[in-house]
């Protein structure tokens, strides 16, 4: 390729890796030769993580986006475009262009991935790849890549074709709304009602007529042709009940009917209704605890627990974070119509906050930086004041903000506490530049600043 003299290859590369397009270069066996930085965008995975992939384990081993357009590339020797959705539901455009050798073969297939564009789509259509695959495409909603959660997913795989009740355990803002409806999409009531209802949105007043529906004429204020409650509007699918731990006492027993007989009495009337339904619960509490505590039915609590599951906090699904970011940030980014990415500074943050309110709060700082940023980038200031009272890698606290330090001061505690600590805890560059993310470069020079030249001080 003819470059400008002094207008070398690596200058090149770090063009290609500036570009808002995504760049992938795929090799003749066909495996991943380059990608640039934009592929952190659309799938939360950084570039060098790519390298080497190969095509299979990108399309069915992890699933990373469907459909594929590489293989008819290949083998029809021209140029495809295709509309593609990545596992973390992001809609894109693929054009996937053959470079051939000299005899006319497929040697390299070059790749240039964007968000969807319908008017660049519409212009290229003959080179469309038309399958049935692209409009039948299912992509599950539940973004991770960690082994928990994919432990988590295959265990409720197990139990979505039962009938027996589930409990769904977990810190808030964990994602248990997310695994009901995942149940419910696997079981065959997938065409039926899926209903959710938080408990405590509900008045303790109205509570009772909600869940169970009322005749006409059942009490005053009523509707005079009486209603439907929420169990009979969900009667052949699934119902889904957060915040169990805040039904009543006296409901609980009521509750406990129902999952015994499989019908409810509707209040003013003496005729039960029998029904079809799989009942998921959930609940941040410990029902243990409570019904120690004489706050939540023991027979109720056993009734309940056939099958649990124990949503996992964030701060122990490492790995599902740059994922999780990604797709918070091309949400953000459409919403509000910017075009931000993430910094790797930020990102090695993310990786050490605790993440109290899970994904909820992962989400709301992502969400609070693009409407703060400026630039092309969110950086550390663009972050709450309450995100630098994280506590460091060993729990003691951190209360950075509290001791009313410049944002400069601020940073360069915490990361003189976080060098020294991973330092002191893994004891070699190359262990602590895995496990903080970064080079090897980048940890020596961060060791030479906080823990060497500090040492020589002491001396």
């Amino acid at each position: 390729m003819p470059l400008q003299k002094g207008f070398d290859y690596e200058k090149f590369v770090t063009l290609m890796d500036q570009n808002y397009d995504e760049i992938f270069i795929w090799d003749k066996h066909r495996k991943i030769v380059y990608a640039n930085y934009a592929t952190h965008r659309h799938y939360g995975i950084a570039p060098e993580e790519f390298v080497g992939k190969t095509l299979h384990e990108c399309t069915v081993n992890e699933k990373l986006w469907s459909p594929t357009c590489v293989p008819l590339t290949f083998q029809d020797k021209r140029p495809v475009i295709q509309r593609q959705k990545t596992f973390l539901g992001i809609d894109i455009v693929t054009i996937s262009v053959p470079i051939l050798d000299e005899e006319g073969n497929v040697e390299f297939v070059l790749q240039s991935v964007r968000d969807v564009d319908d008017d660049l789509f519409k212009m290229l259509r003959p080179l469309t790849l038309n399958t049935e695959e692209a409009e039948d495409m299912h992509v599950e909603t539940i973004i991770y890549k960690s082994t928990l959660m994919k432990d988590t997913l295959k265990f409720a795989n197990k139990i979505a074709g039962t009938k027996a009740p589930v409990l769904i355990l977990g810190e808030t803002g964990t994602g248990k709304s997310l695994i009901a409806k995942y149940i419910h999409e696997k079981s065959p009531r997938k065409e039926k009602p899926f209903i959710s209802i938080n408990i405590a949105s509900l008045s303790p007043t109205v509570i009772e007529s909600e869940l169970f529906g009322y005749q006409k004429g059942a009490f005053t204020g009523a509707e005079k042709s009486g209603k439907i409650g929420i169990f009979e509007a969900a009667n052949g699918g699934t119902l889904f009940l957060d915040e169990i731990g805040e039904l009543s006492y006296d409901l609980q027993a009521k509750f406990l009917h129902v999952l015994q007989e499989e019908a409810i009495i509707p209040v003013g009337s003496h005729k039960p209704i029998q029904l079809d339904i799989h009942i998921i619960c959930a609940t941040n509490c410990d029902l243990q605890n409570m019904v120690e505590a004489g706050k939540f039915r023991e027979d109720l609590y056993h009734r309940l627990n056939v099958f649990d599951i124990m949503m996992p906090p964030l701060r122990k699904r490492q790995e599902d974070i740059e994922p999780l970011s990604a797709y918070f940030l091309h949400l953000f980014n459409k919403k509000y119509g910017r075009s931000l990415t993430i910094s790797s500074r930020v990102m090695e943050l993310f990786h050490q906050y605790p993440w109290k309110g899970n994904i909820r709060e992962l989400s709301n700082v992502i969400e609070r930086a693009v409407l703060t940023a400026e630039g092309t980038s969110i950086e550390i200031n663009h972050l709450p004041e309450s995100f630098f009272r994280v506590d460091n890698i060993k729990n003691h606290g951190c209360p950075l903000v509290s001791q009313k330090l410049s944002l400069e001061e601020a940073m360069e505690r915490y990361e003189r506490t976080l060098i020294q600590t991973a330092y002191q805890t893994y004891g070699s560059s190359r262990k602590m530049a895995k496990y903080l993310k970064i080079s090897q470069t980048k940890a020596n020079r961060l060791i030479r600043k906080y823990v060497r030249n500090e040492e020589n001080a002491a001396l």
